[in-house]
This record gives C-alpha cells, structure tokens and sequence, in this order.
C-alpha cells in the first residue's frame, strides 16, 4: 500500500476522532451552560423574597407567592383589584361588592371568625398568609398550624395615626404582590382625598358619629369609635358630643335619641352596619334616623347633613374605602351644603 492510500484510509478516522472531541467538549459546555442556568435560576428563585416589618416583627415574605389565604377585611378589595386569587379566604366575610372573592367556589372558604375552619388552612398549603383586624386573635395558632408559611399582618395600629397605618399596609402588600405602582396610586389617591376633606371641613361645624343596627342608634366615639373614630383626629372634626368611658364596640356605644337631639351636630356621619352584613329585614340607617321624632329638629337632620358610608363599610374597612368615604364628605363639605 502506498503512502499516499494509508493516509487517505486515516482520515476518516482521525475526522471521527476530532469530530468526537468537538462534539465532547461541545457537550460539556452545554452541561456547564445548563448547570450555570439551573443554579442562577434556583438563585434568583430564593432571592426573590421581600423584607416587610409588620405587626410581629421583621418577616421574610415571597414576592408574587402562588398560594395565597386571605383573611384581612382591610385587604380583601385591594388583592381583587390587584388580580390576587387566593386558594382560600374567609369568604364569609367577604362583602358582595367584591364578588371576585366572595362568590368564587373555587376559593377554600374559611368561614367567619367566630367559628373559623382553620384545618381549611392547611390543606390550602398557603405560602403566605394575610391576615388582620377580625383575624388577628388566630395568628399564634395559624402559625403553629402552617410553620411553613408566612403569615403577614399589617392591620392598623391603635397607637398610629391611621394614614400611615392605611400607606404602611398598602405599600407592603405592594412589595410582596409585585404591585408597587398600583400601590403608590391607591396612597396616593388616598393621600390626596385626605387632603381635599381637611381644607374642605369648617372647624365651626360640630359633629356627631353614629352607627345603626338593629334599629338602633349607637354611639360612635371620636378617636376610638369604630370607622369614624380616627377621623376625628385625621380631619381635625370638632365633636358634637363627648361621652365618657367611650369604647370601639362594633355597635357603638348606648345613647340616647334625646342625648343626640341635645348636642345638636351639625353633620353626622352614619355607618349602616346591618347594611354590610345582609340583615334584610333591618330598616336602613336613613329611615331609622328620619322616622325618630326625637331627632327631627337636629340641625343635621333638618338640612340634610348626613352622610352615609358605603353599604359595605362594615366589613370592608379598607383603603379603598376610606378614600371613597373622604372625597364624598369633601363633595358636600365644598359645596356648602
């Protein structure tokens, strides 16, 4: 055989060969390549938490979590509006104006907080929990339930004005639902509604809170009261009348229709309790307070000062709320009525 043949019948053998350890090293850097994703996308996973200070402490919460439990009436109208499903809410205590979260079978329903199904809980799985407000009381045992879980609570604080307790809460769940853009508005529309009621209210205008259930007229104390209490501070309100030994019951507390008449407010500022929690045979606030012939020479009654929160305030305290109730008393407060 001629030198020239035995090298030609070598080179498809030393191609084989080079073409072999091209094709291994090539190998070897995709698995490398591959190897480097893998281990940058698991790092980017784990990163992919948010510090947020709530009421318990510092907490590491997962940003854009895949399994939510919402509990918080505060919040239950934000996470809606933010196209949040939860796998399982206290739905009973949803109000019908968020029919995202109160009508959705799908969702896991908890039930309310007097008889709460908390094994529910586990079996959801949650990542994170949001809970708040009538909840509260079941955090210590949520969390022994679900150890893997991150339960967040950022219902307002009593010793806080409510504002920053309202942008607190709203920016935190901001950072965790990666909403940080819709949060910012929802402040800022609250923020500024704030602002227009407090440059729209005469200090001269004396006020008076009250809540109606049943057919009967609470009284809702300024600072303490329920839902219109901190707004006395927030808006600098000069209260009609100022009972002792006030409390923040959820019916408000005894008074009086002749107490009330004795004050004589200016505006009174009505929450429809019944409204929110569907008792249809309850007379609505309105009726109640203008079919009282004890009240029908109030200042307030007379000229139709009255304002009325939203049908679901009762069970949706949250800020999307707070902002409707204060732009509507800065649209009567402005124009004089």
């Amino acid at each position: 055989m001629s030198r020239k043949s035995w090298f030609a019948g070598r080179r498809p053998v030393r191609a084989a060969v080079a073409l072999f350890a091209a094709a291994s090293l090539t190998l070897a850097g995709c698995a490398q390549t591959d190897n480097n994703t893998a281990q940058e996308t698991t790092a980017v996973a784990e990163a992919k938490t948010v510090t947020i200070e709530d009421n318990e402490g510092t907490k590491e919460v997962p940003v854009n979590p895949t399994s939510v439990v919402a509990l918080d009436n505060r919040s239950f109208e934000i996470l809606d509006e933010w196209g949040v499903k939860p796998v399982a809410a206290a739905r009973a205590l949803v109000p019908e104006t968020i029919p995202g979260i109160a009508d959705d079978e799908d969702i896991v329903d908890i039930g309310n907080h007097r008889e709460p199904n908390l094994e529910a809980i586990v079996a959801a799985d949650p990542q994170v929990i949001v809970s708040g407000q009538r909840f509260t009381k079941y955090n210590e045992e949520i969390e022994k339930l679900v150890p893997d879980a991150v339960l967040v609570d950022l219902e307002p604080r009593k010793d806080q004005p409510l504002d920053e307790e309202f942008l607190r809460q709203v920016n935190a769940l901001g950072k965790i639902f990666d909403k940080e853009e819709e949060a910012k508005k929802m402040a800022d529309d609250f923020s500024k509604a704030l602002e227009r009621a407090r440059e729209a209210y005469n200090k001269d205008w004396k006020v008076m809170a009250v809540n109606v259930s049943g057919g009967e007229i609470g009284y809702v104390a300024p600072k303490v009261g329920r839902t219109w209490g901190p707004l006395f501070d927030l808006l600098g309100l000069t209260p009609a009348l100022e009972v002792a030994n006030a409390s923040d019951d959820h019916k408000g507390d005894d008074i009086s229709v002749e107490a009330i008449a004795e004050a004589n407010p200016d505006w009174m500022l009505v929450l429809d309790r019944d409204a929110a929690i569907r008792k249809e045979d309850s007379a609505p606030a309105k009726q109640v307070l203008d079919d009282s012939e004890a009240l029908k020479n109030v200042t307030a009654i007379k000229e139709g000062h009255i304002y009325i929160a939203p049908a679901d305030t009762y069970t949706n305290e949250s800020i999307i709320t707070y902002t409707e109730i204060l732009n509507a008393l800065a649209d009567q407060w402005e124009a004089g009525a």
